[in-house]
Parts: structure tokens; C-alpha cells; sequence
């Protein structure tokens, strides 16, 4: 072969190893990229073209397509929509997807990896691919509960049935209409979100998981508690120091009760009652004699600092390291403040550890995966998240909790003939704007079948006079109800 042949040939394979090798990273490198890609219109009309598997509560679809006629061939329908709209989400065309639409859209696609036989039967007998139905765990009544009893103001509900890890209620308020944004009206859906995203409150924020995090204020007082318990050197009725007001030490910043009010006769109280009323001196100063490491160890056996996904991703909560924390600091955070912040989820997650005997279960909102032939495809385990507590600090802390509801703080969570067990919250932002009301418990207290914890930002309608008392028990309490039957 002359050399010129021979530069030709080496031109010619060069070219095809090139294509091949572009090709191939096509294929499988940037596939998945490329399929997710929201300017991907193949993908689109591929996915809308399909009738997406329906999102169902106890029988009942609260998200479904329906045949239409244009080019997507399927329009997304949400009903009722704003009370679920953070556990859906939106599945949009312009605007993407968020919630159960995104964390499960391979099994609605009917493009999961475990329903890969049922599309090779598809092919095989010509049936038009379908998705696969989410069946959720939540309770209607629950949900509905919630959302009536948040009303108008800005909050969040979760529930969880404390031996499962089973999410029986997940509300964020404000909602929005996921219907506004599922429209195949491109112009609409995008001033439909534009608008949303710049509205007062986030409305597009899931306030029960992530979007924001909150100080827990005097709820976290139970974390606090079950140090104290598990350290071994206290006990309910051990007897602590609660002055009036609490001197913080290398600093001129005092702690003082709510309302200035005094905790028990002679500045002292035992760690029960302090729970009972509340004391912001009492836990402020126990938590500088249990440290800082005890604190944080406890609080990351509830679960703070671990990330979750039910199967949306839930926002991790924060208790500061050492180095952030002097005593003063420390004090502060014992009692919910300073840098430590939560979402409601893990409140409920610290109330349902203690319902459940010490055991946090991780919690889920998917309970059962089909085709659209009801085969089953995947159902949720209940599985242990972690041990928080021994069975015996759990059963002091709910003696301890039942008496705040009897005879304390959060006496609005009482339910007629059920033993409710809970603990208030009233949270400090900023001195412009009002504390957040709280409220985390369960019932029936020797019994549980439910755990919540509400959050109302700012004390919605009540402004400076809320207390996580006043405002967040008794929407605990109308949720408790409903999932008891009441």
C-alpha cells in the first residue's frame, strides 16, 4: 500500500473509532442527561403521550391523566388540589416537576427498572404502555383535618403513626393549584408559577420538610429531657434550679420564663414540672451542666442531621457543633434557640420515638407501588430509623408529656376520654416579627396511633398573644381526632 492509501485508510478509521465512540457516549454516558433534559420535547411528548399512573389516598385518586386532544395526548389532573399539593407536587411541561410527581416518576412513567417485564409484555401483545399507580399512606380525614384547622395562616402539619413511620398527614400552608401549573397552555403554566414563586409565604415551599427550618423553641425541651434521662444521673422528680431569671455566664444576656413568670417555690423545680410548664431557666441551665456533646448526641438519635427521603428529600436539622457554642450559646439551644433549627417532620419524628417505646421509625408516604393491572410492584417495610431513647426514658417522658397536656402548657390538645401526651413551643424569630407557635405529642397516650407536630410561623392570626398552646395544640388536637375516629 502507498503512503497515500495508506494516510487515507488511517483518516477513515480514525473517523469511524470517532463516531463509534461518540455514538457510545451518546447512548449510554449522556442518556439519562439527555432524557431528563427539559428543552428534550422527544421526552415530553414521549411521557405526556402516555397515560401517567394515578397518585391515590385510601382508594381515591388525588392526581390522574386524562385523554385530551393535542399534541401531548394527556393532561395531568389534580383534585382536590391545594390541600395535597405539597405531597404531589406538579408534573409540568414548562415548568418541571417537584413532589411525588419527581421523587416517583419512573414507576408513574411505567419507565422503572421493576416494571421492565411488563413493558416487554406490552410490546409483545401491542397494549399502549401505561404507568404505574402510587398508593400513599396518608389518612384523608387526617389531611383534611389539617389543612381546615391551619386555615388561612402559614404552617405546617405532619402526623405519623409512630409504630410504622407511615406519614398520615403532610400539610404546608399556603397551598397552591397544581392544576395552574399542569396546564398544556405554556404561557399560562409559566405566569402561573412566576407568580407563585414571587407570592408572600411560598406557597410553592414545603414547609412540613424542607424549604425552610425552623428554631423549635420550647419542643426541643424534650430532646433536652431525654438527655438529662439517658445520662442516668436525673430522673422526673429530680429536683433542678429555676430562677426567675437565669444570668448567662460570660455575657450580661439573661434567660427568663415566659411572661416572667416563676417556676416553682424557692427557685427550684423538678425536671417534670419544669416540662409541665415549660421553664426556660430549669432547661437552659441543664442543658450547660449535661454539655453540649450530650445535647447533640441525642438530638442526632432523633435524627437530627440525617437526611431523609419519604421518598421527597426532607431537609436535615441543625444542632450547632462545639465550636459554635459557649455556655451562653448552649443554654440558649437547650431550649430550641439560638442556631438550632428543625422541620416539623423531625418534631413529629421525636414525638412518635417516644410513643413508640424509644424506636424512631423512618417515615414513608409510599405504601404500595401497582400496574395498571393491580399487580403489586413494591410495598413499603415499616423499618426502623434508630433507638433514641431506652423504653424506660420514653415511658418517663411520656408521663412527663400527659401532664403538660393535664395540667400544663398545652391543655388546648385535650380530647374528651383519650390521654393525650404533648409539649408546647413558642419559638423567638426576630424582635420585628412574632414567635412561631409549636406543638408535638401523641395519642392515645398508653396507646398510640398517632404523633404530630404543627408549626403556625409568626403565630399566624393570633401575632404577639400566640403561644404554641394557644395556637398549635388545638390544631394537634383536631388531627389527633380524625385519625382516632372522633
Amino acid at each position: 500500500m502507498n503512503t497515500p492509501l495508506r494516510r487515507l485508510s488511517l483518516v477513515v478509521v480514525t473517523m469511524f473509532l470517532a463516531l463509534m465512540v461518540g455514538t457510545s457516549w451518546v447512548q449510554f454516558v449522556q442518556a439519562d442527561a439527555l432524557n431528563n433534559d427539559s428543552r428534550n420535547v422527544r421526552t415530553l411528548y414521549r411521557e405526556f403521550g402516555n397515560p401517567r399512573g394515578p397518585i391515590i389516598v385510601a382508594g381515591t385518586p388525588i392526581a390522574w391523566s386524562e385523554p385530551v386532544d393535542d399534541a401531548f395526548g394527556y393532561q395531568r389532573i389534580y383534585s382536590p388540589g391545594a390541600m395535597y399539593s405539597n405531597v404531589t407536587g406538579f408534573y409540568s411541561i414548562v415548568n418541571g416537576r417537584t413532589g411525588i410527581e419527581s421523587a416517583e416518576n419512573d414507576v408513574l412513567t411505567g419507565s422503572s427498572d421493576s416494571l421492565f417485564l411488563s413493558r416487554i409484555q406490552d410490546l409483545i401483545t401491542g397494549k399502549q404502555p401505561q404507568g404505574s399507580s402510587v398508593e400513599l399512606t396518608l389518612n384523608p380525614a387526617a389531611q383534611q383535618a389539617a389543612w381546615d384547622a391551619l386555615g388561612d395562616q402559614v404552617g405546617a402539619v405532619v402526623a405519623l403513626d409512630p409504630t410504622t413511620g407511615a406519614v398520615l398527614a403532610l400539610v404546608s400552608t399556603p397551598g397552591f393549584d397544581p392544576n395552574a401549573l399542569a396546564t398544556h397552555d405554556t404561557a399560562a403554566a409559566s405566569a402561573a408559577y412566576q407568580e407563585l414563586n414571587s407570592a408572600a409565604n411560598d406557597p410553592l415551599a414545603d414547609k412540613a420538610i424542607k424549604g425552610k427550618t425552623y428554631p423549635p423553641g420550647s419542643t426541643f425541651k424534650l430532646v433536652t429531657a431525654a438527655a438529662a434521662l439517658e445520662s442516668g444521673q436525673y430522673s422526673a422528680d429530680s429536683v433542678l434550679a429555676a430562677p426567675d431569671v437565669l444570668s448567662l455566664p460570660q455575657t450580661s444576656a439573661t434567660i427568663g420564663n415566659y411572661g416572667g413568670a416563676s417556676c416553682g417555690s424557692g427557685g427550684q423545680t423538678t425536671l417534670s414540672d419544669a416540662l409541665r410548664v415549660s421553664c426556660n431557666t430549669a432547661f437552659a441551665q441543664l442543658g450547660m451542666d449535661l454539655g453540649a456533646d450530650a445535647l447533640r448526641e441525642q438530638a442526632e438519635k432523633f435524627g437530627f442531621g440525617e437526611a431523609l427521603s419519604i421518598p421527597m428529600s426532607v431537609t436535615k436539622s441543625y444542632f450547632p457543633p462545639n465550636e459554635d457554642l459557649d455556655p451562653a450559646k448552649l443554654a440558649k439551644s437547650a431550649i430550641g434557640q439560638q442556631d438550632v433549627r428543625t422541620t416539623p417532620m423531625q418534631m413529629a419524628m421525636v414525638a412518635a420515638g417516644i410513643a413508640n417505646g424509644g424506636k424512631v421509625m423512618t417515615p414513608y408516604t409510599v405504601a404500595t407501588v401497582r400496574t395498571a393491572d393491580l399487580d403489586v410492584i413494591s410495598e413499603t417495610e415499616p423499618s426502623v430509623f434508630s433507638t433514641a431513647i431506652s423504653a424506660g426514658t420514653a415511658s418517663t417522658l411520656r408521663d412527663m408529656m400527659v401532664s403538660v397536656v393535664d395540667s400544663g402548657t398545652g391543655t388546648a390538645a385535650k380530647i374528651p376520654g383519650v390521654q393525650v401526651a404533648g409539649k408546647t413551643g413558642t419559638a423567638e424569630t426576630t424582635s420585628e416579627q412574632s414567635p412561631h407557635a409549636w406543638f408535638t405529642g401523641f395519642a392515645p397516650a398508653n396507646d398510640p396511633k398517632v404523633a404530630v407536630a404543627v408549626i403556625v410561623e409568626h403565630g399566624g392570626s393570633r401575632g404577639n398573644e400566640a403561644t404554641g398552646g394557644k395556637v398549635a395544640a388545638p390544631i394537634a388536637k383536631a388531627v389527633m381526632q380524625a385519625v382516632l375516629g372522633q
